[in-house]
């Protein structure tokens, strides 16, 4: 059974007011983006992996990556304007022996490989599998009037990625039209009129957003090691 991944990178570094986006800055000396490729490459060596990047950022993402991940080891795809273009892009150009794709956050470079097996084992087996986790604060609701109620946490699931999927239904479901509620690739294939399956995730699978998320992933990455 072959795999792909499609690793999605168009963070632009807003939040941490920095030039740099964020999927190149360092975590331990090792920029996110080659940390999170090379956990693909732990769990199987021969995957295909499409790496999904802004034009602006190409460029700059060659320099940095030549003494992290050789150029051979993935293919480079042009983002798009919404996150469904940039899927839908490498989506497109997916061979046909591929069986099996998940599509990843680039910013999410402490997934494990036990999970990443999991949503692969599950995905083949049910059509497709979609990490996620419990909340552990209470979760409370609020409508359009700025009331708010409580809501019972055991009824919400906090999604993360990869997302995996035979590849024939991501290929189907990416010929939907874009709307506004694809906020995810699992929302573009139950759009498609299929049932989404939930595996475990790992709270460890943070995206990285601020730089307290870097200190956390460094943190963790140190307490590995040790």
């Amino acid at each position: 059974m072959k795999r792909a991944v499609i690793i999605v990178a168009g963070g632009k570094g807003v939040r941490m007011g920095m030039q740099t986006p964020k999927q190149f800055l360092p975590i331990a000396g090792v920029p996110i983006l080659c940390r999170t490729i090379q956990q693909f490459k732990n769990f199987d060596p021969t995957i295909d992996i499409y790496l999904v990047l802004p034009t602006t950022h190409l460029a700059f993402w060659q320099k940095l990556s030549e003494a992290w991940i050789p150029p051979n080891q993935y293919n480079l795809v042009e983002g798009g304007s919404e996150r469904f273009f940039s899927v839908k892009n490498a989506v497109d150009i997916l061979p046909d022996e591929i069986d099996i794709v998940g599509v990843h956050d680039g910013v999410r470079p402490l997934v494990s490989v036990a999970n990443i097996a999991e949503c692969y084992t599950k995905a083949a087996l049910l059509g497709n599998a979609v990490p996620c986790i419990a909340p552990p604060e209470s979760v409370r609701i609020v409508d359009k009037e700025g009331m708010n109620n409580i809501l019972d946490r055991n009824a919400v699931k906090l999604i993360q990625t990869p997302q995996v999927f035979h590849a024939d239904i991501l290929k189907q479901a990416y010929k939907q039209p874009y709307c506004e509620q694809f906020t995810d690739d699992a929302s573009v294939v139950e759009k498609f009129g299929q049932k989404i399956n939930l595996v475990n995730g790992d709270k460890n699978n943070i995206k990285i957003t601020t730089f307290e998320d870097i200190n956390f992933a460094e943190f963790l990455i140190t307490k590995t090691k040790k």
